[in-house]
């Protein structure tokens, strides 16, 4: 879904402005995506990518941060690429465009469908390669390469239709089953928060169903920027608690506790106790950790 030309709402820009600026990549072609011989470098294949004002160029991974898609699911170093999934009209495309930078730019229609931005989280930079390519045609070889290409992946629905939530549960399974031994970082994304009078998916529902199957929830609005920049933030802390050390993670948890307040910290550590001794608040407990994004 691209955002209504007619009615578009400002909002404050989500990332920071010293962070490193985006690039954006032409609509990918499948026979791109098509895996490579095992003899060619490393599997990795070409986009053609542009900066703002800049001239088409062409660039492998080696030797920058452009978009590249690779034949397997592993990272090349801290460059993650992230999927996103959901039924066509429910705001995929508004937040790839936020991440990007590019949903108000005069250029934005021409701007593409993959966004490869750095951002700094918890004070350590990470380069996302964010894929819109869902519904970029109706090949079944695509979707189901999306399946198995991503370090991690955004369910969107919208929060205005039920039909689109019920799709993201089946998607779930669809992803439980094309990597059934893996722990992708997955979140479910209900956008379209700001459409109250319009709501058929209530956040309970949504939180409700992350706990089902195990990922994580966050409501969103594009319209207004609402928890995007949290949204993209999350995908990384949730990549990082799956790939890096057990020293690392430590280290950035002492760091998030370190700026909670004593109150907060009570709290947690009360309902851990409550949700040992009775099962019905241990399911409570854990449908509201679904929005802590920085734990598994």
């Amino acid at each position: 879904m691209t955002l209504n030309r007619g009615d578009k709402r400002r909002g404050s820009t989500p990332f920071a402005a010293q962070q490193h600026l985006h690039r954006r990549s032409m609509p990918v072609d499948e026979r791109d995506l098509r895996p490579l011989p095992p003899d060619e470098l490393s599997g990795l294949v070409r986009c053609t990518s542009y900066s703002p004002g800049g001239a088409h160029r062409q660039s492998w991974a080696s030797d920058s941060s452009d978009s590249v898609i690779s034949s397997g699911s592993d990272s090349d170093g801290s460059l993650y690429k992230v999927i996103l999934l959901g039924e066509h009209g429910v705001g995929k495309t508004s937040l790839a465009r936020i991440f990007g930078g590019v949903e108000e730019c005069a250029d934005a229609e021409e701007a593409g469908n993959t966004y490869d931005r750095s951002i700094i989280v918890d004070g350590e930079e990470a380069s996302l390669v964010v894929f819109d390519i869902w519904e970029q045609d109706d090949s079944q070889w695509l979707q189901n390469h999306c399946m198995k290409m991503g370090d991690a992946y955004i369910i969107v629905y919208s929060v205005t239709d039920k039909v689109s939530f019920e799709k993201a549960s089946e998607l779930r399974i669809q992803l439980r089953r094309a990597r059934q031994t893996e722990d992708i970082p997955i979140i479910l994304v209900g956008n379209k928060s700001d459409l109250v009078r319009s709501r058929e998916v209530s956040v309970d529902e949504g939180r409700a169903c992350a706990v089902v199957f195990d990922c994580k929830f966050i409501e969103t609005s594009a319209a207004l920027h609402h928890n995007v920049k949290d949204l993209f933030e999350g995908i990384v802390r949730q990549i990082r608690l799956r790939k890096d050390s057990k020293e690392d993670n430590a280290r950035r948890m002492a760091n998030t506790k370190r700026r909670e307040s004593i109150s907060k910290k009570a709290k947690r550590f009360l309902g851990r106790i409550v949700a040992k001794n009775n099962k019905k608040m241990a399911f409570k407990a854990k449908s509201k950790s679904c929005h802590d994004l920085s734990v598994l």
